[in-house]
């Protein structure tokens, strides 16, 4: 049983008031001297609730630019030309964006979350700015960039800061809450975005971000003091320019393997290449480095080390699958991109639903474990279920199949983080953080190469048995699909569902490992006080497992 909760139902009883404990007891003085890697706790209760809103309007930030663009491309293409380049204006955004994760979850920890937060925000507005302004194709690729920069430290800054001032028995309902804005973002994006294009310009879509940043960067600003670190900062310079190699090899490899780039072209060797001797480069820095960019004694932590590897394999799964229901409802159901964005809403609405669920149910019995288990289970059904969906299928399967789906995910993703942040040490707060949701992103950029190999090569076998000639429309074009005679139409349905069947069957066998894997995760007693204070916190680890 978890010891009973006394002081603040949120901060844990960790902030003093006039020097003395809501118990009535003298509260214990401050050590003399902090260890190295420590926080200093701050003297006064911070106001959750201004804090906690400001956020989830970072989070709202962040989700939201992952599905707004979408539905402007077509337009942008329209304006500056360069259809070819189009794919890069997602593609530096996400490169960007995965490089610098794993750098503000160690800036945070060295120089404290508040000034990295803050200074994302800042690099994320600018960037938006900058693509509102864009006069070229080249223009908005490189402001992309710029404002993925800033991007790729708002999402796990902000999970890192939760860390900060709200202690894991409570912090489930609270990430539980950002995994809902996160599902609520993803089908509310596309239709945002949609609006903007139609009624006012494509360029809103960047411009909306300012307001709603200024806002939360003001409140972060007046609301949020950071405990104070003890620490002597010292930048990891070859850890961080290894990984950077590594990661935009990767997630180039992984983007445009197959498509833009055949596997066996020298361009793609050559990103392979690159990608396996930075890796190797990066461990050998990481094992000199006094401050590595991601520790590797991290991984001798079986919690972090199996929510990693939990992180990967559902990114994996979940992105890789589900990048083809719209284009399934697409093509097969010939509904428009914005119908298919909002058809999305059953599996977010499930995700949404256990999310917040769970998180309240962690938070009331203080065990974690049985949700990433159960999710798992429910996520392997979901996908085993869309492997079923056919041209007749009618659209309530669909959206059953989905909502089952999302209900396993919505059980995953944030539990995963408050493990990790649970286990490891304060001082490693903002890698552990930023390194399962790197893992979680990498999974994802391997799962749509993997998927996307998978489904060209089912495609273009049926193809061939039905005995299709050449000149047929790819299966990104829906127009030129539904323009088919009727016999063909049919035939090329036909086998475009039957290459969606091995990708839904794979990703289900992909998660049935996850669930595998999810009953070798630790339960650690959820620990009573914020990771941020080291004075009155009952936390007896020193990063590595404790009995439980």
């Amino acid at each position: 049983m978890p010891p009973a909760r006394v002081g603040h139902p949120v901060c844990g009883g960790i902030f003093r008031r006039s020097g003395r404990s809501r118990l009535g007891g003298a509260a214990p003085a401050p050590d003399d001297a902090a260890a190295d890697g420590a926080a200093v706790p701050n003297d006064r209760k911070p106001p959750i609730r201004a804090i906690f809103a400001a956020l989830m309007l970072v989070m709202l930030l962040a989700a939201l630019d992952q599905t707004i663009v979408s539905t402007a491309l077509p337009t942008i293409a329209g304006e500056f030309g360069g259809l070819a380049h189009l794919s890069w204006i997602v593609t530096s955004y996400m490169l960007a964006t995965t490089i610098v994760t794993p750098l503000y979850g160690k800036l945070g920890d060295l120089f404290g979350r508040k000034i990295v937060l803050q200074a994302g925000i800042v690099l994320f507005l600018a960037g938006s700015a900058l693509c509102g302004l864009s006069q070229s194709m080249l223009q908005l690729i490189l402001f992309r960039g710029i404002q993925g920069l800033g991007g790729g430290g708002l999402m796990v800054t902000t999970m890192a800061v939760v860390g900060d001032i709200i202690p894991p028995r409570e912090r489930g309902r609270y990430q539980g809450i950002f995994g809902g804005v996160f599902g609520v973002a993803t089908v509310v994006g596309p239709l945002i975005g949609g609006f903007f294009v139609e009624q006012l310009s494509w360029r809103w879509i960047f411009y909306i971000n300012l307001p709603l940043g200024l806002v939360a960067v003001a409140v972060i600003g007046s609301a949020f003091t950071p405990p104070r670190l003890e620490r002597r900062p010292s930048i990891d310079v070859p850890g961080a320019a290894l990984l950077a190699v590594f990661l935009t090899a990767i997630v180039l490899l992984t983007s445009f393997g197959g498509q833009t780039l055949a596997w066996t072209s020298p361009a793609a060797l050559g990103l392979g290449a690159a990608t396996a001797a930075a890796l190797a480069g990066f461990l050998a820095a990481e094992r000199l480095a006094s401050e590595p960019i991601l520790p590797l004694r991290l991984f001798k932590n079986r919690v972090f080390a199996v929510c990693c590897a939990l992180g990967f394999i559902v990114g994996l799964a979940m992105f890789g699958s589900i990048t083809y229901m719209p284009v399934y409802l697409q093509v097969v159901r010939a509904v428009s991109p914005a119908t298919a964005g909002l058809e999305l809403t059953p599996m977010m609405g499930g995700v949404l639903l256990t999310s917040i669920a769970s998180g309240r149910i962690i938070s009331r019995i203080g065990r974690y474990r049985p949700f990433p288990i159960a999710g798992t289970a429910v996520m392997s059904g979901g996908l085993a279920l869309l492997a079923t969906l056919g041209v007749d299928s009618p659209p309530s399967s669909a959206s059953l199949y989905m909502l089952v789906l999302g209900l396993g995910l919505g059980m995953v993703m944030q539990v995963l983080v408050l493990a990790v942040q649970n286990a490891v040490d304060y001082a490693d707060l903002g890698v552990a953080t930023a390194g399962a949701t790197l893992f979680r992103s990498i999974g994802g950029s391997v799962g749509v190469a993997l998927f996307g190999a998978i489904f060209t090569a089912g495609l273009t076998r049926h193809l061939d048995l039905a005995s299709f000639g050449g000149g047929l429309p790819p299966a990104g074009e829906p127009a030129a699909i539904a323009a088919l005679p009727g016999a063909a139409r049919s035939a090329y349905l036909a086998a475009f569902t039957a290459a969606l069947h091995p990708v839904f069957a794979v990703a289900a066998g992909i998660a049935v490992l996850a669930f595998v894997l999810s009953w070798f995760l630790k339960e650690v007693p959820l620990r009573e006080r914020p990771a941020g204070d080291t004075r009155l916190s009952d936390r007896t680890d020193t990063g590595q497992d404790r009995p439980g």
